[in-house]
């Protein structure tokens, strides 16, 4: 057999197995979503280099991503923020990276998740080195790596089977063989956790209906949460002094040039706002932070058409209430006058 015929064969049984591949997964329900990987948050990070004094970021953690929607804000404003929020992850760092690493003078809204904003600056704890390993991707990333992940997203957007869902419902070949059960492996004590968003090229993120309509399931991910406020619990407390300081050091130079930041707090449910109540009380730390900041700031529970939303999983909101949260509190900040004079300068991602 010549090399043209192997060739050829081999390309077909390759087509044929994943494809296979793919009908299998499909059937199972499984269906194509973008990575929210370092190279997608870098592509928004590239962004901020050119952005004007008319541009508005987003930063904070999940709920910021969750919660706040791009289209809402637009349609509000005429400006498309540029979504840089991270899941699990103080917003520190990358407040620090645009403040020391650009001339970026626009409006920065900054997402205050009580547990991750307060929680350290220690540059080894997960909530800092999450964030800083974005920060530090984007520093030091290739050409190769950027056209690396150009390249990716068409095969991301079309084959099931690259999907990046971690947890339980990771389905890549890596992921599937490390869920099996060899010898004495020591299993991991967290509850499974379901992935429960969807991520856009711009990073506009949606929860995943399933979480809506399958109590079950928004039930395992409540399980997640209370596991980890357990853990939060038993731990260290949170070092308000020192994330205080960072972030107020930071906001003073920002200011200096220019800048304007608006501290947000999104809406949080059930016995993860209880946790927080006992954890994080709103008079010790947000209460504390908006009167040294002296920025707008905008708490939901202030609001009576904001207090009642309710988060399925308890710290995050439905598409919907996502989509209402955000065009009522633009509604707010532009009565405010705090959002009024903005004009959009920059659609492109």
């Amino acid at each position: 057999m010549n090399l043209k015929k192997t060739f050829i064969i081999t390309t077909i049984l390759s087509l044929v197995v994943i494809g296979i591949w793919e009908l299998f997964w499909r059937s199972q329900g499984v269906y194509p979503t973008l990575d929210d990987n370092e190279a997608l948050w870098a592509m928004q990070r590239s962004r901020v280099e050119e952005a004007s004094s008319n541009n508005v970021l987003l930063m904070g953690s999940s709920r910021v991503l969750f919660d706040i929607q791009l289209n809402e804000w637009e349609a509000q404003t005429g400006i498309r923020p540029i979504q840089l929020a991270s899941v699990g992850s103080s917003p520190l760092p990358i407040f620090h990276d645009v403040v020391t690493n650009t001339n970026f003078a626009g409006t920065i809204v900054v997402g205050v998740t009580p547990g991750l904003f307060f929680s350290t600056t220690a540059p080894n704890a997960q909530p800092w080195q999450w964030p800083q390993s974005k920060v530090d991707y984007y520093k030091k990333r290739t050409y190769a790596q950027i056209s690396n992940h150009i390249l990716s997203l068409p095969l991301q957007k079309n084959l099931a089977f690259l999907s990046d869902d971690q947890g339980i419902d990771g389905i890549k070949l890596e992921e599937l063989v490390g869920k099996i059960n060899i010898g004495n492996r020591i299993i991991d004590p967290m509850p499974p956790f379901h992935e429960f968003g969807e991520i856009a090229e711009d990073r506009n993120n949606v929860m995943k209906q399933v979480t809506v309509t399958d109590t079950a399931y928004a039930n395992s991910v409540i399980k997640v949460w209370q596991f980890f406020m357990k853990g939060a619990a038993s731990g260290p407390p949170p070092d308000k002094a020192s994330t205080m300081t960072f972030f107020l050091n930071d906001l003073k130079v920002f200011e200096a040039r220019g800048g304007r930041v608006i501290l947000i707090r999104c809406p949080s449910s059930g016995s993860v706002r209880l946790g927080e109540n006992m954890g994080v009380p709103r008079a010790s730390f947000w209460n504390d932070l908006v009167k040294q900041a002296n920025v707008p700031s905008y708490h939901f529970e202030d609001y009576n058409n904001l207090k009642g939303l309710i988060c399925p999983e308890e710290s995050h909101l439905s598409e919907e209430d996502a989509q209402y949260f955000t065009t009522e509190l633009v509604k707010i900040m532009k009565n405010d006058s705090i959002l009024i004079n903005l004009k959009s300068t920059n659609h492109a991602l």
